[in-house]
């Protein structure tokens, strides 16, 4: 008896290809199905033609200029010495000052002004060091982040640190 390895089914002449077995770039939802040219299609006179890559100019290290730190974008709403808290570990950062919450995991970011928080929760384990932040907004969506600390003891203070920030700037409805 033979016996075939994979699906039998194979899709009709005409129409297009659907599913990652026949596209591993589609992705339901994300991704439309990659449309099938006909085959009487002729090519245009664009696709003829094959572009000249340029050689970059690369500038010089001396040339190159460091950004400056962005500044707030209203100064009135930035006071001298108010409370700011951060915490960070070697992949996550979390900062809280008076223009709202930063948080930070590997190369994503987020960051969310105090009008568009509705709680700031935090949670330290029974065991570990990983003190986890959640940030939650007004339509029922929460942010946490975990933050390893160099010690347990580090959890009171983080604590204690983040409070002052919140009783300073966030202002319940």
């Amino acid at each position: 008896m033979e016996q075939r390895i994979g699906s039998s089914s194979k899709p009709l002449e005409g129409e297009p290809v659907k599913g990652a077995g026949f596209d591993p770039a589609f992705i339901p939802g994300l991704t439309a199905p990659a449309k099938a040219e006909p085959e009487d299609a002729k090519p245009t006179a664009e696709s003829d033609e094959q572009p000249v890559p340029e050689p970059a100019e690369e500038p010089e290290p001396e040339a190159q200029v460091p950004e400056a730190p962005a500044e707030p974008e209203d100064e009135e709403e930035a006071p001298e010495g108010g409370p700011v808290f951060e915490a960070s570990d070697r992949r996550a950062r979390f900062v809280a000052d008076h223009r709202g919450v930063r948080l930070s995991l590997d190369e994503e970011n987020c960051e969310f002004r105090w009008d568009e928080i509705a709680a700031v929760e935090t949670e330290s384990p029974r065991f570990g060091k990983r003190f986890t932040i959640t940030v939650h907004t007004p339509d029922r969506r929460w942010y946490p982040i975990e933050i390893e600390a160099t010690a347990r003891a580090r959890f009171k203070e983080w604590e204690e640190q983040l409070d002052a920030v919140l009783d300073a700037y966030f202002e319940e409805a």
